[in-house]
């Protein structure tokens, strides 16, 4: 979340809600967690606003969309090039995420790819981007434990999200 209030319980209980029935309308969310229908739509709002909800694209399989293979390329880069290196990135299409990291790789390029060979020229391609100095990349073979805040938000919703022992 890009915004400088952390999310209380009200808020958790609002995202719990909401990522168990998405299409959920605001009255109906007010609702079910006994809240007027105007705090549930102000509370969505400035979380929509503040960044804690994420973009819908999210929720769509890469397979769905004919890429069934998903690869995680680590690489070292020029860091006088990044912004370079991210903007050459961001321009293929099968780069579906990027993390900055610490230590001795740079970056974690997430990548769908239709097929090996495919695979294969994505790497290829990414590897050739200036600025960037040596690739490594890994075929995902399943995922195990799939993206998920549940945990956090039942946590959140029931404690303010303060952590144990804090």
């Amino acid at each position: 979340m890009t915004s400088e209030r952390a999310l209380d319980a009200t808020d958790a209980r609002i995202l719990l809600a909401l990522a168990a029935d998405p299409r959920a309308t605001i009255v109906a969310l007010a609702e079910q967690l006994g809240l007027s229908r105007n705090t549930v739509q102000a509370r969505v709002a400035r979380m929509e606003q503040g960044g804690a909800l994420g973009s819908f694209e999210r929720r769509i399989a890469p397979n769905a969309l004919g890429h069934p293979l998903t690869a995680f390329v680590t690489a070292r880069v020029d860091q006088r090039r990044l912004a370079e290196v991210s903007e050459a990135l961001e321009g293929i299409a099968e780069v579906v995420e990027v993390f900055g990291l610490s230590g001795e790789t740079d970056l974690l390029v997430r990548v769908v790819a239709t097929d090996a060979e495919d695979l294969y020229g994505i790497a290829g391609r990414i590897l050739a981007i200036p600025g960037i100095e040596r690739t490594t990349t890994a075929l995902a073979m399943r995922e195990l434990v799939p993206h998920r805040l549940t945990p956090l938000l039942r946590r959140a919703a029931r404690d303010g999200g303060r952590q144990p022992g804090r």
